[in-house]
């Protein structure tokens, strides 16, 4: 009743009618306005071009660089030159001697004298870089490849397949590498390629350790959690997200056991279990010349120098893949 009055109220008021509100419609007020206050927002920058491309960068980073640094990827591509075009180098033979020309001291036609059989040193060094380079670089190969896909196993699976490969890498850890070297030298026999298949098998538990510890370390991280609540396959995932994000410390792993694999090859050359004379290994270069150590002391010291260059060189770069810098 109350309602009917005032809408009729109204109506005459304003001179129009006014509709009957059915009894079941409650009137709403209208909401209050709302006043916004206006913010200018700033316009978006002009799309700037890239800072340099790939190799100005690369350019930023080895200017950035230490000279220590340049130093070791020096030593390294000077050795590595050696190995591949030994001609280039030295017009010598590194295995043919000259007659009345035994031991004679470094002058200007023999940079770094001759051995007992009128052998030019400088050349035997040279060659030499073939069989050590190569053994080492093979050493490294087999380390990391069977070293990362036992890591990566263990790491990844779990349960029993990860206590079994772990165990038995602390079974290889606990045997020094020089001694299990040399038992798979007698297995194998004698030579280069055998000795760095040993040298090799030797580093597999330290590359198998490293790399399940990363493998483990990514395997717990968020990303990696969400990739597999998402739908993820298995080897999906650790092929895009474990693997890329767990070989950085792996690497520069290998780069450290390469000047480690030169020092053991070269160790195994020197105790005889290496390449056969009269191949011009570095290790067999300073075993043969010790025994003129005190008339010919440059058939010893330069070749050790050679190799104590590289492995440091090594150890350099090793550090620099480290924190990010090689």
């Amino acid at each position: 009743m109350t309602t009917t009055s005032s809408t009729a109220s109204l109506g005459a008021f304003t001179g129009t009618a006014q509709p009957t509100p059915h009894r079941f419609e409650r009137a709403v007020a209208a909401p209050a306005a709302v006043v916004v206050p206006t913010v200018p927002i700033p316009a978006a920058p002009p799309p700037r071009a890239h800072s340099g491309t790939w190799g100005r960068r690369l350019v930023q980073r080895a200017r950035r660089a230490p000279i220590s640094l340049w130093l070791a990827w020096g030593v390294l591509a000077l050795v590595a030159l050696w190995a591949v075009a030994p001609g280039a180098f030295t017009s010598y033979s590194a295995t043919v001697g000259v007659a009345g020309q035994q031991l004679q001291a470094p002058s200007a036609a023999h940079w770094l004298g001759t051995d007992a059989l009128g052998r030019d040193g400088y050349a035997r060094l040279v060659f030499g870089a073939v069989h050590s380079l190569s053994g080492a670089f093979l050493a490294v190969a087999v380390g990391l490849v069977l070293g990362t896909l036992l890591g990566v196993l263990a790491g990844s699976i779990g349960g029993w397949v990860e206590d079994v490969i772990m165990r038995t890498v602390d079974v290889l850890l606990s045997v020094p590498s020089l001694l299990l070297s040399l038992s798979i030298i007698i297995i194998l026999g004698f030579g280069t390629l055998n000795a760095a298949v040993a040298v090799g098998v030797a580093s597999v538990a330290s590359f198998a350790r490293l790399t399940r510890s990363e493998v483990v370390r990514v395997r717990r991280s968020d990303y990696v959690e969400a990739a597999f609540g998402s739908g993820g396959r298995f080897g999906a995932v650790l092929w895009r997200h474990v693997l890329p994000n767990s070989l950085t410390s792996v690497i520069a792993m290998a780069a450290l056991q390469f000047g480690s694999a030169i020092l053991s090859i070269s160790t195994l050359g020197f105790l005889g279990y290496g390449a056969p004379p009269p191949t011009p290994e570095w290790g067999l270069l300073i075993a043969e010349g010790r025994n003129y150590i005190s008339t010919a002391w440059w058939l010893t010291t330069v070749p050790g120098l050679v190799v104590v260059a590289v492995v440091l060189a090594a150890n350099r770069i090793s550090a620099a893949l480290t924190k990010g810098r090689a």
